[in-house]
């Protein structure tokens, strides 16, 4: 633990303090579940879109599909960000990210329940200072669980399909010490930088962690494991409260 007391973040937050978090729902008028979820100053607009159709690949399995779409607008970020659809095609950071999104949300929906139908949830960064994966993941649960609703609420659904609740947070090793929710300034400056997805009751989902500078030791991998637990504790209390406003 003693490398919890080290130096002062450069957000003056404690090493395993997040930064505010806040969930907004029922932002968006056409979609079937919509939230806008702000980590600090790292902003996402989630919307949920219910389909009856499946891919070609799933049809006749009597199952659902759940999918997400990631995009960072153009002034997200400090310099101008070029549209992705300029280019004709997506990077491969967004298709990983799209896929860490709807894999994470996949893993704690009961696809047969949904019947066969599709949920996509598009999740636009309209202001990035890190961690933008892990806001999309955490706000992307919300808006899937007011669009389950929607259709439970239409007599389409005999009960929400959602087995538990996911969320996600970054950690690393930041001068020397493990700290939870990085924002830009550390996250560009780390020697370990992780993301964390798991669920209200603490299983794991998946685990994303990359040295930065030099290799980090079990200890330490633990130690990230630890925060991470907390930080998604906290999250999932946030979630709960966010859907009794």
């Amino acid at each position: 633990m003693e490398r919890l007391e080290k130096p002062m973040r450069p957000s003056r937050r404690a090493n395993d303090e997040m930064r505010a978090v806040s969930f907004e729902r029922g932002v968006l008028r056409h979609a079937e579940g919509s939230c806008l979820v702000k980590f600090g100053d790292t902003h996402v607009l989630v919307a949920a879109t219910l389909e009856e159709r499946l891919p070609p690949w799933l049809k006749g399995q009597g199952r659902g599909w759940v999918t997400a779409e990631y995009s960072m607008l153009p002034r997200a970020t400090l310099e101008r960000t070029r549209r992705e659809s300029t280019t004709g095609k997506q990077s491969g950071r967004t298709q990983e990210i799209q896929r860490l999104i709807g894999r994470s949300l996949r893993s704690v929906t009961d696809l047969v329940g949904l019947g066969e139908r599709q949920i996509t949830l598009d999740c636009d960064v309209i202001q990035a200072d890190g961690g933008t994966r892990t806001a999309a993941i955490t706000g992307a649960w919300v808006a899937l669980h007011d669009c389950l609703n929607w259709m439970y609420q239409r007599s389409m659904l005999k009960t929400i399909p959602l087995k538990e609740h996911v969320a996600a947070i970054s950690c690393g090793i930041y001068e020397g010490a493990p700290v939870l929710d990085l924002d830009y300034p550390e996250d560009s400056k780390a020697e370990t930088d992780a993301n964390f997805v798991m669920t209200g009751s603490g299983g794991i989902v998946e685990i994303q962690g990359t040295a930065e500078k030099t290799p980090f030791s079990q200890d330490e991998l633990l130690s990230l494991l630890g925060l991470a637990r907390k930080g998604v504790n906290e999250l999932v209390e946030l979630q709960k409260l966010a859907l009794k406003a």
